[in-house]
């Protein structure tokens, strides 16, 4: 079974880990594509000054780490082997460990290892779903849920569209997600005096099975996961813990929330189809593609991947199904120019042990991701994690030993399945050059273990100048 949790251990540096990641990373990016407007528009702006509402300014800090220039050196393969080889070959990873190492800048390879073989990606999966959903839908886009008269007077058809997110907590789990109860606030008023005395709901967007090929037998009953379904309220979860049991039926579930905002009873709602042109009662949009991908990625929430690789399909005229999700990530990444050798997709959450990508495909994503003219794919960035801060790293990198030194400068996305261990990510090196960086390791027997010594190679590569 996957579940991405950060390793146990202590919160200490924390925030001076968040300011080296700002600073870091920040000039870095700026000063390699497009100068302080990528910084802004990634959100990695870092260097304000204080200001004091009396007294005199004190003078800005110094930079956690110095900005660097376009004539910054870039590392040498040779150097970058030397670093990381021996790093990349401890028993802990097993007897087979993939790797690529690119220089963002240029997009030259600085280091590879079986870059373009097919691995069991696990949660790195997300990145591949993340560029998709973004390339496809745009940052912009919503999935709306629709609600619909029906054939009968008081009969409401509540139309899904393929949101998991849809709020009935008292304060959403999902960020700016859309809420039940105004959704059936609209329809009240929509219906005027006429009290509504059925609900129907049509989930006929989504095909096939609702569990994904390859999925541990615990997939959605552990917490992780969820039966896939065009609707659910809170991704299917009974309670407002992110690994909390998930409803057996999240689309009925949904709709029998929805009949008691409405004041109709449970044993009134059952399946169905609206009808073509039938009259509007009340609409609802989830919050931007862009949100929805940073907490995917921060969370390496498993629902929320899956419906986005949905999304794809959707806009590529595919199947909303695993099958049509995974053939239509594959042509995006094509559209894209990307490298997809080794590509094999069963899902667009890594959960499925089918899955199959490559190092190489995972360092060409988060490379265009950073650039000037992508910026549909910005928040890629925004929502990765930061070692030793935030997300599925938040108690990662934080001892000496376990890759410390790299805590706020490390921002990268986890993968684990039993006997799987990837990180993928990028880093600003000690000459201040930004590198994406894939490791995937497929025969680990330790998971503790394989995951402080991935966190040990991405803390080289940080301290690296490697000339």
């Amino acid at each position: 079974m996957a579940r991405e949790t950060p390793q146990r251990g202590g919160r200490a540096g924390l925030i001076a880990a968040a300011v080296a990641l700002v600073v870091a990373l920040g000039a870095a990016l700026g000063s390699v594509f497009a100068g302080t407007e990528i910084v802004n528009g990634l959100g990695l702006a870092g260097g304000q000054k204080t200001h004091w509402t009396g007294g005199t300014e004190p003078a800005a800090p110094p930079p956690v780490l110095a900005a660097m220039d376009s004539q910054a050196p870039m590392p040498s393969e040779g150097g970058v082997t030397s670093a990381l080889k021996p790093l990349l070959t401890v028993p802990q990873l097993g007897p087979h460990i993939t790797a690529s190492v690119v220089d963002v800048s240029t997009g030259q390879t600085v280091y590879s290892s079986e870059p373009d073989a097919a691995m069991t990606p696990a949660s790195t999966t997300k990145l591949v779903t993340a560029a998709a959903a973004l390339a496809a839908r745009g940052p912009a886009y919503r999935i709306a849920t629709r609600v619909v008269a029906g054939a009968q007077p008081g009969e409401v058809v509540l139309v899904a569209g393929g949101d998991p997110t849809l709020a009935v907590f008292p304060t959403s789990y999902y960020p700016g997600a859309a809420r039940i109860d105004d959704l059936a606030k609209q329809v009240k008023e929509a219906l005027g005096g006429q009290a509504p005395t059925k609900v129907i709901y049509d989930v006929s967007i989504y095909t096939g099975s609702g569990i994904g090929p390859g999925w541990d037998a615990d997939a959605t009953t552990g917490g992780s996961g969820a039966v896939m379904t065009p609707i659910m309220t809170e991704g299917g979860r009974q309670k407002q813990l992110k690994y909390a049991q998930r409803y057996p039926k999240p689309d009925l579930q949904a709709a029998q929330a929805f009949a008691s905002a409405l004041g109709v009873p449970a044993n009134a709602v059952t399946a169905g189809n609206a009808a073509q042109g039938a009259k509007e009662l009340g609409k609802v949009e989830s919050a931007p593609m862009s949100r929805m991908v940073e907490f995917m990625l921060q969370e390496s929430d498993n629902v929320l991947a899956d419906a986005l690789a949905r999304q794809v399909a959707l806009a590529k005229n595919q199947p909303a199904s695993f099958e049509g999700g995974a053939a239509a990530t594959k042509s995006v990444l094509e559209e894209l120019g990307l490298p997809v050798t080794g590509f094999g997709l069963a899902d667009g959450s890594g959960f499925s042990r089918n899955d199959r990508l490559s190092p190489a495909l995972l360092t060409a994503v988060l490379a265009m991701a950073a650039r000037a003219d992508r910026a549909d794919l910005h928040s890629i960035f925004s929502g990765l994690p930061v070692a030793a801060y935030s997300g599925t790293l938040t108690l990662r990198f934080l001892k000496p030993d376990q890759g410390g030194a790299a805590a706020g400068l490390v921002r990268a996305k986890t993968g684990t399945l039993t006997g799987v261990n990837s990180l993928a990510g990028v880093v600003v090196d000690a000459d201040g050059r930004t590198l994406a960086f894939a490791f995937m390791a497929d025969q680990t027997t330790n998971a503790d273990q394989a995951v402080v010594a991935l966190d040990r190679v991405a803390a080289a590569l940080a301290a690296c100048g490697c000339r």
